[in-house]
């Protein structure tokens, strides 16, 4: 196969106008000569990028398939230019031992439609060699538990016992696998939703700033510790959730201290915090409104390189479930479902300045590869690596509707948005899995996606 007359990135170059020719699953040749080839796709006047790898999506599968399953999550993701997405342990049964980890792979293995992979809980530091072995790419550690609600943040997920952090940290630097932390901080989380409850601001705009109380305190104090417990132990720490000035600033410094540590933002921070414009979406946005100032130091975190990767938190739930937050939005499931419409809020974004096209590959594609074991085979167009690519119509305006919603919950919140810049086609290994948002493969073409190394 060959794509050609694209402007294809290129790490370090940009965008270069080039052919790519494709032999199986694999690139074998980048080239402006053309060669033959059995199949040609038309790129002209579309940008060719590596295939997004989501590193933080919630599936709900199983135990939840009334949200999402497997199938849907993956269709979704091939919709929004995902070749790869990694699912999180909060299911039911959880995702914490090998018997469930085992099961989780029989059962992508039958229904995903682009690669994957799952990160159990760490919880257990005596078995995380175990959970290695079968080829997991990082573990999960959640260091919060929801008050008032059993899920999403599970009693039986939540740690934050700082030695028991510590020694989990212990075990996965000898696996040589990164440890995921959703860093808090309990006593101040428990603290701040109290008085919170005593106030009674349980509405929508009330619960979205709750943690304009102590100036993001949950969350930066949460960060401050893993980097400190991390700086004696020097496992490979990557800190979800990226929420304001301080978190990205301890993130700085630690990284200028030589420490082993990557960070992550998600779409919700910087596309569904703004409580002035999206406020009145109540319980269908994220949940969580941050501060202007805080906003603008995730983007800027983005470009000088603090903040390595962009996790959607696609986190499905349905109306019904959303519904209830309206009054009392301790009684909604928190998330919103976002991995089909990232790369579109990222593309508009970069139209409006606020991104540039180098960093928008970097934290989508390029860094998720190099952090998680994928790199050389993901996150990259070059001869001998995987044929995951996404073929992009940069200037073209989309405005986004719940029809098109691939996710079992039937929603977006960014339903009656208008986007420039829309994913056309979607490449995995060699095989075109979504062309104008028609899914072109059957369940189980998914394959698990290892680190390169094993």
């Amino acid at each position: 196969m060959a794509i050609v007359g694209g402007d294809v990135w290129q790490h370090g170059k940009g965008t270069v106008k080039t052919n790519i020719y494709i032999d199986g699953e694999v690139i074998s040749l980048l080239t402006p000569e053309h060669h033959e080839a059995s199949e040609v796709v038309d790129a002209k006047g579309l940008l060719v990028l590596p295939g997004l790898i989501d590193t933080h999506s919630h599936h709900r599968d199983p135990g939840l398939t009334h949200k999402e399953d497997a199938r849907s999550a993956t269709a979704a993701a091939a919709a929004g230019g995902v070749t790869v997405t990694m699912a999180m342990p909060n299911v039911i049964p959880p995702t914490a031992d090998v018997e469930t980890f085992q099961a989780q792979i029989e059962n992508y293995s039958q229904k995903a439609l682009v690669d994957w992979n799952i990160n159990p809980s760490a919880s257990d530091p005596a078995i995380l060699a175990d959970l290695a072995a079968l080829g997991c790419l990082a573990f999960k550690v959640y260091m919060v538990v929801d008050s008032k609600r059993p899920y999403p943040h599970m009693p039986a997920l939540g740690i934050h016992d700082h030695a028991h952090i510590l020694e989990i940290l212990e075990s996965a630097k000898d696996t040589g696998l990164p440890v995921m932390v959703h860093p808090n901080d309990q006593s101040v989380f428990e603290l701040q939703e109290r008085r919170h409850f005593e106030q009674g601001t349980v509405d929508p705009i009330g619960y979205g700033k709750q943690d304009w109380m102590f100036d993001c305190l949950t969350w930066s104090s949460g960060v401050a510790t893993l980097l400190e417990i991390n700086h004696v132990i020097d496992a490979r720490l990557h800190v979800c959730h990226m929420m304001s000035d301080r978190t990205v600033e301890l993130i700085r410094r630690a990284k200028a201290d030589g420490d082993d540590v990557t960070s992550e933002v998600n779409a919700f921070a910087l596309f569904l915090g703004d409580a002035e414009k999206l406020g009145h979406l109540g319980p269908y946005a994220m949940g969580r409104f941050l501060k202007p100032h805080w906003v603008d130091a995730l983007w800027s975190g983005i470009a000088d390189g603090t903040i390595d990767v962009l996790g959607t938190d696609h986190a499905p739930h349905t109306t019904e479930e959303k519904e209830a937050g309206w009054s009392d939005m301790w009684k909604a499931p928190s998330g919103t479902p976002g991995i089909q419409h990232y790369l579109m809020k990222l593309l508009d974004a970069m139209h409006q300045g606020l991104i540039s096209l180098e960093d928008l590959v970097r934290i989508t594609s390029y860094d998720p590869a190099q952090r998680f074991g994928l790199y050389p085979k993901k996150g990259i167009l070059a001869a001998g690596s995987d044929a995951d690519l996404v073929l992009v119509d940069v200037d073209a305006t989309h405005t986004i509707s719940d029809d098109e919603v691939l996710s079992v919950c039937g929603w977006t919140p960014y339903r009656d948005q208008t986007v420039r810049g829309v994913p056309r086609a979607t490449m995995l290994r060699g095989r075109m899995v979504m062309r104008d948002f028609e899914i072109l493969v059957e369940p189980g073409f998914g394959q698990m996606a290892k680190p390169v190394a094993s």
